[in-house]
């Protein structure tokens, strides 16, 4: 990337990655809002939590639920050395609090979302999971990344898109599979599918974009 001018923004230049003029300064507020509307109402939601139940990946207050559930259950060893002691039991976990507590109105049962919860959330494993397994439609990205998706999302998604036409194209099924898996074993996509709605315009804009 060239040196900005004075008075120019350095990521306001056109991005190879991306078709046209890609301004990362003007994407990054409706990323943001993204961001929020996920953390805020959509993990919270029925149908987002009935999808990412079907492609097995956790929403945020899933994973913090079983890091509450953990830290506050008392360890196998702890409870056989109260027995052996004469003691009572150490106390099981509290249950957690609903959603209502955390401005969520979904049907699920959620924990408080910490300051570093909230702020090293990232959207891109939803994004690969959704493209895999052909879940990238508008209404699934409106459902989870809320209204200002096309704006915020929809470049990540054609990046992601992009990253599996590729991986498809360069390895076997399973070589795919592993590298769309989620970061644990019990995150490990489910199935996969091929790319859904790709365009010869979308294949010739990817290879171009790969040759830059």
């Amino acid at each position: 990337m060239a040196a900005a001018r004075a008075g120019e923004q350095p990521f306001q230049e056109g991005q190879a990655f991306l078709d046209g003029q890609f301004d990362i300064v003007d994407w990054y507020p409706y990323f943001q809002s993204c961001v929020r509307y996920f953390l805020k109402h959509a993990q919270y939601n029925g149908p987002v939590q009935f999808l990412a139940a079907f492609i097995n990946i956790q929403l945020p207050f899933q994973k913090a639920q079983a890091e509450f559930l953990l830290s506050h259950t008392p360890s196998p060893a702890a409870v056989a050395a109260a027995a052996a002691a004469g003691l009572a039991p150490p106390p099981a976990a509290p249950p957690p609090p609903p959603p209502a507590a955390l401005g969520g109105g979904g049907v699920g049962v959620g924990v408080p979302l910490t300051y570093s919860t909230a702020t090293t959330t990232t959207l891109q494993p939803y994004i690969r999971r959704l493209v895999a397994t052909g879940f990238d439609f508008p209404g699934v990205l409106h459902s989870f990344f809320g209204d200002d998706w096309e704006r915020g999302v929809r470049p990540l998604c054609e990046l992601e898109r992009r990253n599996y036409m590729f991986a498809a194209k360069s390895g076997s099924w399973l070589e795919v599979k592993r590298a769309y898996d989620g970061a644990g074993a019990d995150e490990a996509v489910p199935f996969l599918r091929p790319l859904r709605n790709v365009s010869e315009a979308e294949i010739v804009a990817a290879e171009a974009a790969w040759r830059c």
